[in-house]
């Protein structure tokens, strides 16, 4: 499937952009051959918008796009999302605290780790219990239940993809978290509709011509268009979208974390990305 993404449309006023800049823009897709890859960029306020405001067309069956407000780690590459680890890609949105124990948490999975973000390691623990059975779901529902049981968490909301299927978590309910199954049911794919989904605050467009006569799964942080059907994840509800775009649902994590924490217990700069994450699109 082609698709055509516009990771950042924000106005070029300096003065917008000096309050409003993102630390970072990132898709991830897989090439014909099932092999990832990934175009991001890290940007710090000011920087030259080119590289996000550029058109990116590309073909796969699974993407994701991320715009990156930095709460952990500094603007740069390697704290850019999405991540990849053993051809799968990985984006988070949310604060885990005391990312040391996290990390200590990690075997030989460390070696998978090259930046200074709570995500990548939050990734990292789940490819180490992928790594133990093949259960993607399974390791993603062993990896949160042990953070939310032992570290403090403001929001582990994250989507993991394959080249052919998508994993995505809402947890707790800091943050929201959309599924549209669109042209799944009756009435075939797509009603012959053009996908044109669009943040609401325009940082994240995407558009495909070829989804008006194909079937498609989205997640999103926020409902980007005005189809009825977006339906929003319970907390601790972990969805599973296979080859053949089945939509698959269990909640995995009943309880609150065991240590929440609060816009109130985060330091500025990562309050003020998860303010800023509870608007518009992330993911």
């Amino acid at each position: 499937m082609s698709a055509t993404f516009w990771l950042l449309e924000a106005p070029d006023s300096l003065a917008v952009q000096s309050h409003h800049d993102p630390d970072g823009t990132g898709l991830g897709a897989f090439r014909p051959d099932g092999s990832a890859y990934i175009d991001k960029q890290p940007l710090a306020a000011y920087a030259d918008r080119a590289f996000a405001q550029a058109a990116r067309t590309v073909r796969s069956r699974t993407f994701v796009a991320h715009i990156r407000y930095a709460s952990t780690g500094a603007v740069a590459m390697e704290n850019t999302h999405p991540f990849e680890q053993r051809g799968r890609l990985f984006a988070h949105n949310g604060v885990i605290g005391e990312v040391v124990r996290l990390e200590q948490r990690l075997s030989d999975s460390r070696d998978l780790v090259h930046g200074e973000t709570d995500s990548e390691r939050f990734f990292a623990l789940i490819t180490q219990e992928i790594e133990a059975d093949g259960d993607v779901g399974g390791a993603i529902a062993r990896a949160a239940g042990w953070i939310a049981a032992n570290l403090p968490v403001f929001a582990l909301n994250c989507v993991l993809i394959t080249d052919s299927e998508l994993w995505a978590l809402r947890y707790p309910a800091v943050h929201e978290l959309y599924v549209l199954e669109r042209g799944t049911g009756e009435g075939g794919p797509a009603r012959g509709e053009h996908l044109h989904h669009r943040g609401s605050h325009g940082e994240l467009r995407v558009h495909s011509a070829e989804l008006g006569e194909r079937a498609a799964v989205v997640v999103a942080s926020e409902r980007m268009d005005d189809d009825p059907g977006w339906r929003l994840l319970a907390p601790g509800e972990l969805i599973h979208v296979d080859a053949d775009l089945h939509v698959h649902s269990r909640i995995i994590l009943q309880e609150a974390p065991a240590h929440p924490l609060t816009l109130a217990d985060l330091d500025p700069r990562a309050a003020a990305s998860q303010r800023v994450a509870q608007g518009p699109s992330r993911t």
